[in-house]
């Protein structure tokens, strides 16, 4: 078949996109059509002439991944996938932006058929197009070209470029020479506030060759499709290193009234701007034109490129040899068909829980043929090393153990991306205190529902002699704080296991706590099944019950064996997941919280958020100290002796 459209099509295609990236807008009153009409050639380049895609299977596992970093710009890839046939109809662009659509103000991946990633953060996609090659190129190291042999498209602008982790993205992707990664970079030179002169005098091109990017500047071509498509296929054919197509574009063209205008990026756009502008390109002026004769060429061209490609593939897989091994990458194995792995942990263990962790990973890889690791330059202090695996890299592609650098910006994106692209369950690890860095990416992974775990190791002011710059107090509190997000603060090494296997089950992303401090094993670890449970005996008749996550649980069974002697009665329950507890059924409530005995919370951090659970609280409502981890906890009010002066003064 011919594998393009004619020329006539082709103008009228670029021209629908146009006229639905103003008419979207103005009906919404709302969104960013300059953007969307610089690049609406670009875009059907792409889709009709380079990417492997198939409208009517969007998910399968060989397809090209297209990321639109700059995601503001949402009415251009809807546009794309309305005349491409992914279902979206002229009634669903007409929603544009409004409550239930499937064409809300920035892709949403799972909202929208053919969006791979959640965009709008500036620089997010981009890192995660960074972490969809790293995933690509590891599984085709492993399994074969012909189970994965794909390209990474990402599409990004001057403020994905501005933004910090693009840097750190890009660094990453030029060392590990990433080289079925392209970028094209939307060069219109605007920002909202008008031209990027007024706050960024950046050299891109020398900027990405220092990274050790191919570089490719294609000028003045964004209306030229022959042209893009041949410096497209050149990208694509580069090995050795991720390739930058720079393309310069004039924001809001053809528009005479907002061409090169930093207006443009907003929606200025009144109707008889809209008029104007559709008169210069010589369509119709009306709402929405699109013809029928050529929205049935585009989507039947695709779907024909599309169907021809992935039957092929889909083909060829059932003569893998490894079959079994490629699809439970793919299809994570559920805890319990390995359960029979992982270490257990009698009540003399004394270990830190990000020490628990490393073993349990080592034990879980042979069961989990996706699992992939790495930190940002602490993979031996924050338990993420997977023993005996080779370090991912240009010459090893299909390592399993990434070394991120100090870039946790980056590495919180790219381990979204992993997780999205698919075939990898990918683990990243850093200090918690650094959770901070990671926050655009831990919430945008938890809003996708991206499989992945977050390992936090030095949980608390437990770190001691580092002080409060080190010392996270806070952090835990504004995790609970994002929805979708598992987070789970182990007790001990049991729980520790146990949180493993929770997030192995889950579907999304799962924020893991450990200690830096070894912590006694003081519990089976099955609080962790409903969020909470009982540590040792129920007690018919407590006095009081103590509440306490991660090491502060060892603390309260310390403190409920001394109040004992005394003849004050504690029921001790672990919480280690708050969000776990909120999604039982509760039917243990009356056992763990009975009604009229008093509950106190202990926990080495912010009291916000426990008076939920708790009549009293224990915690820590300031930034810590640098001093001996021991010191700094008793000092600060978190040791057994705490406890017992809280329950006596009840």
């Amino acid at each position: 078949m011919n594998n393009k459209l004619s020329a006539d099509q082709d103008r009228d295609a670029i021209n629908l996109i146009r006229g639905i990236a103003m008419d979207a807008p103005l009906l919404a009153k709302s969104g960013h059509q300059g953007t969307a009409m610089a690049l609406a050639p670009l875009g059907h380049v792409l889709y009709s002439r380079i990417l492997r895609h198939d409208p009517k299977n969007p998910n399968w596992k060989n397809r090209d991944r297209f990321i639109l970093s700059n995601g503001h710009a949402s009415i251009l890839q809807y546009a794309l996938l309305f005349l491409n046939g992914y279902g979206i109809e002229i009634d669903d662009l007409k929603k544009f932006r409004q409550f239930g659509s499937v064409t809300p103000g920035h892709p949403e991946v799972g909202h929208t058929a053919g969006v791979e990633v959640t965009t709008g953060p500036l620089g997010q996609g981009f890192a995660n197009a960074v972490g969809m090659a790293i995933a690509e190129r590891n599984l085709r190291a492993r399994f074969g070209a012909s189970a994965c042999d794909h390209n990474i498209f990402v599409l990004a602008g001057d403020g994905c470029f501005m933004e910090g982790i693009s840097h750190e993205a890009a660094s990453l992707a030029g060392h590990l020479k990433l080289d079925r990664l392209i970028c094209i970079f939307d060069d219109n030179a605007i920002t909202i506030d008008g031209s990027t002169s007024l706050s960024c005098s950046d050299d891109v091109a020398k900027r990405f060759s220092s990274y050790g990017w191919n570089v490719m500047q294609l000028g003045e071509i964004a209306d030229d499709l022959d042209a893009l498509e041949e410096s497209l296929v050149t990208a694509r054919a580069n090995r050795g290193a991720p390739t930058l197509c720079i393309l310069r574009t004039h924001i809001g063209a053809p528009s005479p009234d907002f061409t090169d205008a930093h207006e443009a990026h907003g929606n200025p756009f009144n109707a008889t701007h809209v008029s104007t502008t559709k008169k210069v390109m010589g369509i119709p002026d009306e709402a929405f034109w699109a013809p029928t004769e050529i929205v049935s060429a585009c989507r039947a061209h695709a779907q024909a490129r599309g169907h021809a490609t992935s039957a092929d593939y889909e083909a060829d897989l059932t003569e893998m040899p490894d079959r079994y091994l490629w699809e439970a990458a793919w299809q994570t194995p559920k805890s319990s068909s390995f359960r029979s792995l992982l270490p257990e942990f009698d009540q003399k263990t004394d270990l830190a829980t990000r020490q628990v962790i490393q073993k349990v990973f080592d034990a879980s890889l042979p069961a989990l043929p996706g699992l992939i690791a790495g930190s940002a330059d602490l993979t031996g202090n924050t338990g993420t090393k997977l023993s005996k695996q080779t370090a991912q890299s240009a010459s090893a592609p299909d390592g399993r153990q990434i070394y991120f650098g100090i870039r946790e910006h980056a590495m919180g994106g790219a381990v979204v991306g992993m997780a999205l692209h698919g075939g990898v369950l990918p683990v990243c690890g850093t200090f918690f205190v650094f959770a901070d860095y990671m926050r655009p990416a831990i919430r945008l992974a938890a809003l996708s529902k991206a499989k992945c775990v977050f390992i936090f190791s030095h949980d608390s002011i437990g770190v001691g002699e580092d002080g409060p710059t080190h010392q996270p107090v806070e952090q835990l509190a504004t995790l609970r704080a994002i929805p979708d997000l598992q987070v789970i603060r182990p007790a001990d090494p049991n729980e520790t296991v146990a949180a493993w296997c929770a997030a192995v089950d889950h579907n999304g992303p799962t924020a893991i706590i450990l200690s830096r401090q070894n912590v006694l094993s003081v519990t089976d670890g099955s609080a962790v099944n409903n969020g909470a449970g009982i540590v040792g005996e129920k007690l018919n008749k407590p006095d009081v019950v103590l509440i306490g996550t991660g090491s502060e649980v060892g603390l309260c069974t310390q403190a409920a064996k001394q109040l004992a002697e005394t003849g004050v009665n504690a029921q001790v329950v672990s919480m280690p997941s708050w969000d776990r507890y909120e999604r039982s059924d509760k039917s243990n409530d009356n056992e763990l919280f009975p009604k009229g005995v008093p509950v106190i919370s202990v926990e080495a951090g912010v009291t916000l958020g426990w008076h939920k659970y708790a009549d009293h609280t224990i915690g820590i409502d300031r930034f810590g100290a640098s001093a001996p981890g021991a010191v700094a906890l008793k000092e600060l009010g978190i040791s057994v002796e705490a406890i017992i002066n809280k329950v006596k003064s009840l």
